[in-house]
């Protein structure tokens, strides 16, 4: 098992409520299985149209996951951190993958192949459940999702990505600014909306002392009023 200055332990510690469910067998037939690899900013993890064959997990760094749309527009469907699971809702389907994912900095990623995982599932109820339970959360997500990129207008959508941003990977050591530097293609892709879009309404929280911009850098000056604009729809 290659480990990328990851130690068995610390492999272990991250997947526990993977690792703990797993008898001692079981538990040999996962970590004999289990392989690590690092990324470089940008890269692919796997591409949309590919067949599923691996489940991820993030252990370090932060991945996008998006969607080719009408003319070839990407959208941003989801941002990952440690610890999560992704990159198996399709095996489970039946269907080739509808999504690619990309690592937005040097990212260290656990994989495990999915026979493995549906092998270990089909002997062990609690995992089964684990399972579950993560494709129900997931699942509630993207429906909240669907209704807000819909539904809500363009600076409710940017408030909302923001404050999902910040509840993902949270902030620096003051506090206050994104421990995240997305492009402005990404903020707008994360928003259903044009770039132009972003960058205008980014200039107007700007304007409005909600947030403080530098470069890809997002600082939140008022979240009561940013949540409040996100709330308002």
């Amino acid at each position: 098992m290659a480990r990328k200055n990851i130690s068995r332990n610390e492999i272990i510690e991250k997947i526990v409520d993977m690792w703990q469910p797993l008898n001692a067998e079981q538990r040999r037939l996962l970590e004999k299985n289990l392989t690590l690899k690092q990324y470089k900013k940008n890269e692919y993890i796997y591409k949309e149209g590919e067949k599923p064959s691996i489940l991820s997990c993030l252990l370090k760094g932060k991945v996008k996951v998006s969607i080719e749309g009408v003319g070839g527009r990407n959208q941003i469907i989801r941002v990952y951190k440690p610890v999560e699971y992704f990159g198996y809702h399709a095996y489970f389907s039946g269907t080739n993958l509808i999504t690619s994912s990309v690592a937005l900095e040097p990212t260290v990623i656990c994989h495990i192949p999915l026979d493995i995982i549906r092998k270990l599932i089909s002997e062990n109820n609690e995992l089964a459940v684990f399972f579950i339970k993560q494709l129900s959360i997931n699942l509630c997500m993207a429906d909240a999702r669907t209704v807000s990129l819909t539904q809500k207008r363009i600076p409710a959508r940017l408030a909302e990505s923001i404050l999902l941003l910040k509840e993902s990977y949270g902030v620096e050591a003051d506090g206050a600014t994104l421990s995240i530097y997305l492009s402005r293609e990404d903020m707008a892709n994360l928003s259903n909306m044009t770039t132009s879009n972003a960058i205008r309404t980014l200039s107007s929280f700007a304007n409005e002392k909600v947030l403080a911009i530098d470069g890809r850098k997002i600082k939140i000056i008022d979240e009561e009023k940013l949540k409040k604009i996100s709330q308002e729809g």
